[in-house]
């Protein structure tokens, strides 16, 4: 039966003579299959380092071709010609090369893990890297080999049986109905996900969306803390990195027995515990004593002094030593310090010899109990203040030092400004220089009253003699550096100061003098 060309023929029919096929088919004859109840299973063969294919293919049936010759046999598709979609081209730098060449090493393999086993990890962790574009940032020269990840993944799945209610692949049942949120942990699978017709088997993923294998198999086997551990970690190292850490070394027993024979040694601060070696023992730190002594009355050269004393009370505390020697360092280590005005070092010097006094250790304790009299003055920290005043025994305020001390702070709190400055003037031991550090606030605060209380003038020398100057001239400059140019005035040879025309000029001076003090290392 001919068509003709005029007419098209009906629809679903053509003529077998119409449309010749070539010697050289697209299509390979097979046998043609009578059922369908297996799905087809054959998947092109993957070059490496492809993706790896996760769970079962979707069944597809076997189309035959629109235009057929029934007295042909009937022919499929085959699985090595079908169209797939482009796979993402794996740009291989030569680090990954020589990571895969280390890993087959003679000298890496492990007996416990199969050649197929290590080439599925490669695989996986190839695939995984160049799907998140580390491949250029991932250091392959630290990456663990895959025989040591597949190793250590057994160690953590068998931690995680011993440690856990919950098989890595099945739940055991529960007494209780109601599940706890503590049972919902992601090292635990739910019923729903157990089995082998699971609903990720059914769903069919696109390469590119699936989870990563890495990661979908910590989640049987880690749980939520240690995953999370891990992420920071991998963002922190810019890639995979060992999770293995050395053990912290346990705390030593007993106190350093220093060996070092060094006299001078720089400080420096300790971050790690300290190695016998480098600590040197209290006969060599009597030594080193001695030394300074003899360098500072020399050359006076305070950052020098300051190091090595440090260095030595890092020494001394390390070896636990608490003795009077170590009295003795801290003593003139604070006297050092208080000269050249650094009350910081001063400061915690202080607080030490308070906790070794306290033990009954033997010092100078009356002279830096007064010292710290001062310091809290100067400091106007009225409640330390009152607590070193509540600790003095009725022996103690009878000692020159302190009685001097509490004698300050009795004519500070009347303000009894002509017996602060002849107390300034006969001051024991070194508290002078802890009062030159507060004596200006209380010259500023005592000039205010005097130029209330005397108008319209008095004479500069009276100035100096009240407020404890060394001449007209350190008096006159010091009402100088507080905008009083126009309040002296020359008469007849006299100098005098004109306290009518002073008003308020002190007062915001002395406001800013007594704020707070704030000052490194106080307690």
């Amino acid at each position: 039966m001919q068509w003709s060309s005029a007419q098209p023929p009906p629809p679903g029919t053509q003529p077998p003579a119409a449309y010749p096929y070539s010697a050289a088919t697209a299509f390979t004859p097979v046998q043609v299959r009578q059922t369908f109840g297996q799905p087809y299973s054959a998947a092109p063969p993957a070059s490496y380092p492809s993706p790896p294919v996760y769970g079962p293919l979707p069944t597809h049936p076997v189309a035959t071709p629109l235009h057929t010759n029934p007295a042909a046999p009937l022919t499929v598709a085959s699985p090595s010609t079908t169209q797939e979609p482009a796979k993402k081209k794996i740009d291989w730098p030569e680090s990954v090369r020589n990571y895969v060449q280390r890993s087959f090493q003679t000298s890496n393999l492990d007996p416990s893990v199969t050649r197929a086993e290590m080439e599925a990890k490669l695989k996986e962790t190839i695939s995984y890297a160049n799907d998140q574009g580390h491949m250029y940032t991932v250091n392959w020269e630290k990456m663990p080999l895959p025989q040591e990840m597949i190793k250590e993944e057994r160690a953590r799945a068998r931690a995680l049986q011993q440690t856990s209610h919950f098989s890595a692949l099945s739940i055991s049942p529960t007494s209780s109905k109601k599940r706890k949120s503590t049972d919902f942990s992601e090292g635990a699978a739910p019923p729903w996900r157990n089995g082998q017709n699971r609903l990720e088997d059914r769903i069919t993923f696109n390469a590119d969306k699936r989870p990563a294998p890495a990661e979908e198999a910590q989640s049987k086997t880690q749980s939520k803390f240690q995953k999370q551990l891990e992420k920071r970690q991998k963002r922190f190292d810019g890639g995979y990195k060992s999770a293995y850490r050395e053990p912290t070394p346990p705390p030593s027993d007993g106190p350093v027995v220093g060996t070092c024979e060094t006299l001078e040694k720089r400080y420096l601060r300790l971050t790690a515990p300290p190695v016998p070696s480098v600590v040197r023992p209290e006969r060599v730190l009597r030594q080193t004593l001695e030394l300074l002594k003899r360098k500072w009355k020399k050359e006076q050269n305070y950052s020098y002094i300051c190091d090595q004393f440090k260095s030595m009370r890092q020494d001394l505390t390390v070896q636990r030593i608490k003795n009077e020697f170590t009295v003795e360092v801290y003593e003139i280590h604070a006297r050092i310090a208080l000269e050249k005005g650094d009350l910081g070092e001063y400061n915690q010097c202080q607080t030490q010899l308070k906790a070794l006094y306290k033990m009954g250790i033997k010092g100078k304790s009356i002279e830096f109990k007064a010292y710290r009299i001062l310091y809290f003055i100067h400091t106007a920290n009225r409640t330390a203040l009152n607590d070193v005043l509540a600790d003095l025994t009725a022996a103690e305020k009878e000692e020159e030092a302190i009685k001097h001390a509490l004698d300050v702070r009795s004519a500070l709190a009347l303000g009894n400004y002509h017996r602060f400055f002849r107390l300034y003037n006969d001051t024991p031991n070194m508290g002078a220089y802890l009062m030159d550090m507060f004596v200006g606030r209380e010259r500023l605060a005592a000039l205010c009253n005097i130029c209330k209380a005397y108008k319209p003038d008095v004479p500069l020398r009276f100035v100096t003699e009240e407020l404890y100057f060394e001449s007209d001239a350190d008096a006159a400059q010091f009402i100088l550096d507080y905008q009083g140019r126009d309040l002296l005035e020359d008469r007849d040879g006299t100098v005098v100061f004109l306290t009518g025309k002073a008003k308020e000029l002190f007062e915001g001076p002395r406001k800013a003098a007594f704020s707070r003090v704030d000052i490194k290392g106080q307690i």
